[in-house]
């Protein structure tokens, strides 16, 4: 069975603390239990940044741990030239990127030592960059917990962007998500 073939019911949604918003807009408009993949396009075809941000939210409840740390280096390479353009000289959130690269190929513990450590270095140096370059550098750079953030990373590195960028943006994070989970492993 594809993960994408999960079955998405309200318990499923309270089990994994979706957001209020979330819980009524199914109760609301979804009312029966579906497979993912159609909730998936019920909610892109609203064509809603906010609801985009709940497709990204739930490909991090379908994925697998490998897959949480592509997404994240994925999501993370889409941004990382808009803090590059703001911070040429600073090296340490591509540097976490690598680092967290090096985990999704061999998730040891020394490798998500470097990983952490990298992140820590790539959060304090993006602490002095705009809020949206900051916390995506953050959130890719921690390969452990990135992933499950990266539906509030992608929802802030849309404040760097004008509004159809944002969406763009987000939908080729997003279709970047749903192609690895088709990919059988």
């Amino acid at each position: 069975m594809n993960v994408l073939d999960t079955i998405i019911d309200l318990q499923f949604l309270k089990d994994r603390n979706a957001c209020d918003e979330g819980i009524k807009y199914f109760e609301e408009e979804i009312k029966e239990p579906i497979l993912a993949r159609e909730l998936i396009e019920k909610l892109l075809a609203t064509k809603k940044r906010e609801k985009m941000g709940w497709v990204s939210w739930l490909l991090c409840k379908l994925f697998s741990r490998p897959h949480y740390i592509q997404y994240a280096v994925f999501a993370a390479e889409q941004v990382l030239p808009i803090f590059e353009k703001e911070y040429p000289d600073d090296k340490l959130p591509r540097e976490a990127i690598e680092a967290a690269k090096q985990v999704a190929l061999n998730d040891n513990e020394e490798n998500r030592k470097i990983a952490a450590k990298a992140a820590a270095n790539a959060a304090y140096s993006a602490a002095d960059a705009t809020y949206a370059a900051a916390y995506a550098a953050y959130a890719a750079a921690d390969a452990t917990y990135a992933a499950a953030n990266m539906a509030h990373a992608a929802g802030a590195v849309a404040y760097a962007a004008a509004a159809t960028a944002k969406k763009e943006m987000l939908l080729k994070i997003i279709n970047y998500g749903i192609e690895l989970l088709e990919v059988k492993k």
